[in-house]
């Protein structure tokens, strides 16, 4: 006579579905947060948008599409977030690699080095900037203490120097995805690819680059999606023509209390985003970024 085998909590049965429950009924609490600190404000920012008097409807937004400013503001916020993506990851990809071949210890040392701007405010590190860059500053006064210049170079409230301080705030957020992939490379790859008679340099190229390039669109894409919300560094360090779409929709509440034409440029700013991530999906995959749990 056969009997039938006892059920095992959490393999089936009839006490699986209240050991789910009662572990999911952790997660509202979390949920109730979530919703109370980011979906209902983003709620009320997209019907204030189009609420808001005077434009009542889509008046805010075809108010912001048909001006050449507002125009140029968006353009110039994608333009100075790429050229910071291009110097974080010229700059980033290398220090990677270096702490990939490099002894282990050397490698911690890099990696705080890497993680040391993440104790210090971005406040603070911007003015530095602006201390060192302007044109009574560090580099300035060097130049000129040395004979070099007799004008000061134009380093600050421009282009470059907003670049320049982006760079060095978002660098760590390039470098550590890049080296977090870098890590799972496999080094017998390329040592076999020199024992087939493949040079350092095409050995690289065609081994180590390719299966880089995971590490290179996350990080790519975490800066640029961090770049097009940067408010304080291009408000300190550039002038009116590098002005960035944040501090636009920070002029308009603040200076003009345009609460319509604010919210509907942040409407667009987070749909902007939200597309980049969209399409960055298809090609970025956080599983051959970061790893499964279980793979580690």
């Amino acid at each position: 006579m056969t009997t039938a085998p006892a059920s095992v909590p959490g393999r089936g049965g009839g006490k699986r579905g209240p050991l789910i429950s009662r572990w999911g009924a952790l997660a509202v609490p979390l949920l109730v947060f979530l919703v109370i600190a980011f979906v209902l404000p983003m709620a009320l920012m997209v019907i204030r948008s189009v609420t808001d008097p005077p434009n009542v409807g889509l008046g805010n937004y075809v108010e912001f599409f048909g001006s050449e400013a507002d125009i140029h503001v968006l353009w110039n916020t994608f333009y100075i977030a790429g050229v910071v993506t291009i110097c974080c990851l010229l700059v980033g990809y290398p220090y990677a690699y270096l702490m990939v071949i490099v002894p282990q210890r050397v490698s911690g040392v890099l990696l705080v080095a890497v993680l040391v701007p993440f104790w210090s405010s971005l406040l603070v590190r911007t003015f530095a900037w602006e201390i060192i860059l302007r044109d009574t500053g560090l580099i300035n006064s060097t130049l000129k203490a040395l004979g070099l210049i007799t004008q000061p170079l134009p380093l600050d409230r421009n282009t470059f120097a907003v670049s320049l301080g982006m760079t060095q705030i978002l660098l760590p957020f390039m470098v550590l995805p890049l080296f977090t992939v870098m890590q799972r490379i496999d080094p017998e790859l390329t040592r076999a690819a020199a024992n087939l008679g493949a040079p350092p340099v095409r050995a690289f190229r065609r081994v180590f680059l390719p299966l880089s390039y995971p590490g290179v669109l996350a990080g790519s894409l975490l800066v640029f999606v961090l770049a097009l919300g940067f408010y304080i560094t291009p408000a300190i360090l550039g002038s009116l023509r590098e002005t960035m779409i944040s501090k636009f929709i920070a002029d308009q509440i603040q200076t003009r209390l345009d609460w319509g034409l604010g919210t509907a440029m942040a409407v667009i700013l987070m749909a902007i985003t939200l597309v980049v991530l969209l399409i960055a999906s298809r090609f970025v995959k956080l599983r051959d970024v970061y790893g499964a749990l279980g793979e580690e």
